[in-house]
């Protein structure tokens, strides 16, 4: 019996998941303009798929449509990088104090997620780590139990990944220290220590806050 084609997602779909995954990654940083011309060759559909494609990016606050111009590429802004940080800390913060005592699963799976990221780390493949990273957070978040708490910390997940690629990209040499504070919260986890998990989040986060503004610190 022959095997039928694989169906492919939708025009629009197509070009909506090459733009913001490109956005996400830095391909297309903050401050590009994208044509309907450049973004329908590169995908291979016709313009109007694209369009719908830019209105959604829009809605969702990557790009800004700019008619007979183009989409341009925003670029994540100061009081963004507040907002997702200041909303990271209560989230995070409580979660890892909720987490203990860790389940055997949950330090098998953030053990897993911490080695994926050191690989990645090493082979010089940034995005990857990236998502390896909020990845990492987002099992201790989901740990506490709490449906809408998981629901608003998956919120953040685009503009997360958005600022981790960035940080991680502008700062190299600090990804060992990043992998070193994982590995610290692991271990806060581990040990059934909530004061001290919780401490590791803090300065964590705040230090990858303090990166993604441009302070070296």
């Amino acid at each position: 019996m022959p095997v039928a084609p694989l169906k492919q997602p939708p025009a629009a779909d197509r070009v909506y998941a090459h733009v913001k995954q490109a956005v996400l990654d830095r391909r297309y940083e903050g401050g590009t303009l994208l044509t309907e011309g450049e973004l329908a060759d590169a995908v291979g559909v016709s313009r109007t798929p694209v369009r719908e494609a830019l209105l959604k990016l829009e809605v969702e606050g990557l790009i800004k449509l700019y008619p007979k111009k183009g989409a341009l590429v925003l670029a994540v802004s100061a009081q963004e990088i507040h907002d997702v940080v200041e909303t990271r800390l209560l989230v995070e913060e409580f979660a890892a104090r909720k987490a203990v005592p860790a389940s055997p699963q949950l330090i098998e799976r953030l053990a897993e997620l911490l080695a994926e990221q050191t690989a990645q780390v090493e082979s010089g493949d940034l995005a990857g780590a990236a998502v390896s990273d909020r990845c990492f957070h987002a099992e201790i978040v989901r740990s506490a139990g709490n449906e809408i708490l998981s629901r608003l910390y998956d919120q953040l997940r685009d503009r997360q990944l958005r600022m981790g690629v960035a940080v991680l990209q502008a700062h190299p040499d600090r990804t060992a220290l990043t992998l070193a504070e994982h590995g610290e919260i692991l271990e806060a986890l581990r040990g059934a220590n909530a004061d001290d998990a919780v401490a590791v989040v803090r300065r964590h986060v705040t230090r990858i806050r303090n990166l993604a503004r441009g302070e070296d610190r």
